[in-house]
C-alpha cells in the first residue's frame, strides 16, 4: 500500500529561493533570489506559507523562521542544463537535460526557416529577435496592425513564440501557424523546446494578452514518472500548462486554466475525487505576468494572493493526500533582463497525517521529487534521483 494515496504536486512558476553555485555560468550573479529579494524590496505578507515552514528555508526579510512549521521543508537543486520551464518540469519526472535546448538570442532564426515559415503559413513576419512579449507587441503593434504579420520573438527558453491580435489573426489560425512552426523546428538544426501561441487584445495604448495562450513543446527524452504512474494504473492528472510542457505524454486528464485562481478552482474541485496517483498543477502568473515584465509589486500582490488560497486547498485535502509546493526555476523581478534565473527552488511538504517540522536534506537535483513519488507507489526509479520519503515525518 502507498504511504500516500495521491501526490499533489504544486509548482509555483518561477518562485526561487536563492542563486545556484553555478548561476554565473546562467549569466545570473549571486544576488538573485525571487522571493528573498521581492520581499527586501517591497515587504511580502504570506502568513500560510509563513507556518509551513517557508522562513525556515532561507531568511526572508518580512516571512518568520516559525519554532515548528507545519510541513517537512527544504530546497532542490536543478541538476539538468538550463533555466526554464520544460528543464525543470522534465526533471521532476526523471528527465534531467544534460545538454540544453539551443536558444537564438543573437540573431533570431535564420532566413531559411522563416522563408519556409512564411511560404506555409501564409503570412510575413516581424520582429524575429529575442524580446520581452508585451515589450515587442508594443514596438511593432502598428505594423502588425496594418499588415496582418505575426509577431514573432524568443527568449533564453528557447522558445519560438508568436503573438498576433485576435481581431487580426484568429485564435485557430495562430493555432495553426504554431503546430507548422512546430513541425518545422523539430530536426536538430532547430531543437526548440516550445511554440508558443501569444493571442492578445486592445489598442495600442492598452494592450492585454488573453488567456488563449498555448504551448506546443516535444515529447521528454525519457521514460517519466508520470508514464510509470499509468502503466501502473494509477492516475496522471494535469492542471494548467502541465499537459502541454510535456506534450501529452504521461497525461491521463488534463484540464485547462485560465489564471493561477481558476487553477486553484480547479484544484479544489479535483481533490474532491476519489482515487490514486498524482495531481501535477503549474501556476504560472507569477513567472508570465510579473516575472518577466519585472513587476516587482505585481509578483508580491501574486504570491499574497496565493497564500490566501493556500487554507483552502490545504482543507480540501484527504487525510491520505500529500502536498508538494515547489518550483521550476527562479525569475527575479529585482534582478536586470526579463529572462528566468537560475535558483533554488522551495520544497514544502505537507499532509495530515504528518507532523511536520522537520527540515528535508537539500536536494541534488530535481529528480529527487520523482524518485519519492516512485517509492510512494513502488515504480521503477528514475536515473538520478534520490527518495525524501523517508525524511517526510
Amino acid at each position: 500500500m502507498p504511504k500516500f494515496n495521491r501526490i499533489i504536486t504544486l509548482v509555483l512558476d518561477s518562485v526561487g529561493v536563492g542563486a545556484l553555485p553555478d548561476s554565473q555560468k546562467y549569466n545570473d550573479d549571486s544576488s538573485v533570489n525571487t522571493i528573498a529579494n521581492i520581499s527586501k524590496m517591497v515587504g511580502l505578507n504570506v502568513p500560510n506559507l509563513q507556518n509551513l515552514g517557508l522562513g525556515n528555508i532561507i531568511p526572508i526579510r518580512t516571512v518568520k523562521e516559525v519554532q515548528k512549521p507545519l510541513a517537512n521543508y527544504g530546497k532542490m537543486m536543478l541538476a539538468g542544463d538550463g533555466k526554464d520551464t520544460l528543464t525543470g518540469h522534465w526533471e521532476m519526472m526523471g528527465c534531467t537535460l544534460t545538454k540544453g535546448f539551443k536558444q537564438f538570442l543573437e540573431h533570431g532564426f535564420d532566413d531559411k526557416l522563416i522563408a519556409e515559415f512564411e511560404r506555409l503559413t501564409g503570412r510575413g513576419v516581424l520582429a524575429n529577435k529575442e524580446a520581452s512579449g508585451m515589450k515587442v507587441i508594443a514596438e511593432y503593434y502598428e505594423e502588425h496592425i496594418k499588415t496582418g504579420k505575426f509577431i514573432l520573438y524568443t527568449s533564453v527558453d528557447s522558445t519560438f513564440q508568436l503573438a498576433a491580435h485576435e481581431d487580426v489573426i484568429s485564435v485557430e489560425e495562430l493555432y495553426q501557424a504554431c503546430k507548422i512552426a512546430r513541425e518545422l523546428t523539430k530536426v536538430p538544426e532547430y531543437n526548440v523546446a516550445r511554440i508558443i501561441a501569444r493571442p492578445f487584445i486592445g489598442d495600442i495604448d492598452h494592450r492585454v494578452r488573453t488567456t488563449n495562450r498555448h504551448d506546443y513543446a516535444i515529447n521528454p527524452f525519457e521514460y517519466t514518472v508520470m508514464q510509470k504512474l499509468i502503466d501502473q494504473n494509477y492516475k496522471s492528472v494535469a492542471i494548467g500548462k502541465i499537459n502541454d510542457i510535456f506534450n501529452g505524454v504521461g497525461v491521463s486528464k488534463t484540464i485547462s486554466s485560465k489564471s493561477n485562481m481558476d487553477g486553484i478552482d480547479t484544484l479544489i474541485n479535483e481533490l474532491k475525487q476519489d482515487y490514486s496517483g498524482q495531481i501535477f498543477v503549474n501556476l504560472v502568473e507569477f513567472d508570465s505576468l510579473y516575472g518577466h515584465p519585472r513587476d516587482v509589486k505585481g509578483y508580491k500582490n501574486c504570491l499574497e494572493e496565493f497564500d490566501g488560497r493556500l487554507e483552502e486547498i490545504i482543507n480540501s485535502l484527504k487525510e491520505d493526500d500529500l502536498l508538494i509546493i515547489t518550483a521550476d526555476h527562479g525569475n527575479d523581478p529585482t534582478y536586470i533582463g526579463n529572462n528566468h534565473t537560475r535558483e533554488y527552488v522551495p520544497l514544502l511538504c505537507y499532509a495530515k497525517k504528518l507532523q511536520g517540522n522537520n527540515e528535508i536534506s537539500v536536494c541534488k537535483t530535481f529528480e529527487d521529487l520523482g524518485e519519492t513519488i516512485c517509492e510512494n507507489f513502488n515504480l521503477k526509479s528514475p536515473k538520478y534521483g534520490k527518495s525524501f520519503l523517508a525524511q517526510l515525518q
